[in-house]
């Protein structure tokens, strides 16, 4: 009579068990992305990666990846193929810096990724050509100005064919910087800063973009406290702001601005990612807020009935389309403020008519949590599909490849 009621036992043990191992084997996956941190990326739990770019910087075919880090000498990674990378060292400054934002560009015009990385309390930005074979030249002395450089943005705003870079500025002197490729000798910069509105907001991120639809680039202008701001392109490189053109009663402390087409009518959105505070206290709303383009260049606030609040803050966040349905979805680097810890990464979908709900269960693998920082995405193992690099403060940079 006992032997049965020992089979069940140990039946319903292994069981137990297996499932458990199960659950730990799935951890790393969602319906949409395997985490393969472990396996693929160089481990280092306590890299101060604020943000990622991708890109090809040696000629082979494979997206590599580029660190901006604080505290610590700028990092490439080299894709050795399917999506593993190994750390090529020595490729940038020695020197550790507090760098925040790196952008890529061919500013010279050779055919090859250059980098300009900015950084924030030492001021020390850096400026690199590539020579595509995953070298670099440090022509940082080409730049023009310190600053305490918070956002940054690249793109050709006087219509010339070279590509121009915008600074946006903390400290003592925030005004935000306007520097001009110089067509005579590209890679080269004018200061043209006077062309833009002289305001003196502590900004942290700029976002270059179309925001009337007279096919030059525009201005999303993101800061640490009210008011944000959009300045329109004459053109030719000449920047103003019109009033109410961004319009909001919230006052937020933006740490990113990023575009979409949320409501799929052809017309760019803004999305604003936002802090309670900068680690400190709890302050403002930390709710991302929806700027809905009504096509005359005005933005209206409709976050109350298109986004979820929430009370985590994020400092970077990224657009894509995840679930490959059509529409733009929202991925958000999550910390718990306060204090200052790490959270799970959220995912936000889009039901194609702009209105958003929380998909993270699905999207976000469960061993996704860090003080996550920049976001980039890209087909880094050839499949494919759509792969993301996220940063982190203090913690490990993360690789999740699309399935």
């Amino acid at each position: 009579m006992n032997f049965p009621v020992q089979l069940s036992f140990l039946f319903v043990l292994f069981m137990s068990m297996s499932q458990a191992c199960h659950g730990q084997d799935k951890a790393n996956e969602s319906v949409y992305f395997t985490e393969v941190t472990q396996t693929h990326l160089p481990i280092d739990p306590k890299t101060h990666a604020l943000d990622v770019a991708l890109a090809d910087v040696n000629s082979d075919g494979l997206l590599d990846i580029i660190l901006a880090l604080e505290k610590e000498p700028n990092r490439l990674y080299i894709n050795l193929g399917e999506g593993k990378f190994e750390w090529k060292k020595d490729v940038f400054k020695k020197a550790s810096h507090d760098s925040e934002h790196v952008r890529l560009a061919d500013f010279n015009q050779d055919g090859f990724v250059d980098v300009i990385i900015v950084a924030e309390d030492d001021q020390q930005h850096e400026y690199y050509l590539g020579r595509g074979d995953g070298t670099f030249e440090d022509v940082s002395d080409r730049l023009l100005a310190k600053s305490e450089g918070n956002g940054l943005d690249v793109g050709d705003v006087n219509g010339d064919g070279f590509v121009d870079i915008v600074i946006g500025n903390t400290g003592d002197a925030p005004a935000n910087f306007l520097w001009l490729n110089n067509p005579q000798k590209p890679g080269y910069f004018i200061d043209a800063s006077k062309d833009l509105p002289a305001h003196t907001d502590f900004t942290q991120s700029l976002k270059l973009l179309d925001l009337d639809g007279d096919g030059d680039l525009d201005m999303a202008v993101g800061n640490e406290g009210p008011p944000s701001r959009l300045y329109f392109n004459d053109g030719k490189g000449v920047f103003t702001e019109r009033e109410v053109a961004l319009q909001t009663k919230e006052p937020i402390h933006t740490r990113e601005v990023i575009s979409l087409d949320a409501n799929g009518d052809g017309l760019l959105d803004l999305f604003y990612a936002n802090l309670t505070s900068n680690g400190g206290k709890t302050e403002r709303d930390p709710t991302g807020r929806l700027f809905i383009n009504q096509g005359d260049g005005k933005f209206i606030d409709e976050t109350a009935q298109r986004i979820p609040s929430y009370t985590f803050s994020t400092y970077a966040a990224h657009v894509f389309d995840y679930d490959q349905d059509g529409d733009v979805d929202i991925i958000l680097s999550v910390l718990k403020i306060p204090p200052f810890e790490a959270y799970q990464m959220q995912a936000l979908r889009n039901n194609g008519e702009g209105q958003f709900e929380w998909a993270t269960e699905e999207v976000i693998p469960k061993t996704t949590v860090e003080r996550a920082w920049g976001i980039a995405t890209g087909d880094v193992n050839g499949d494919g599909k759509t792969d993301m690099v996220v940063g982190a403060w203090g913690g490990q940079v993360r690789l999740l490849l699309g399935k």
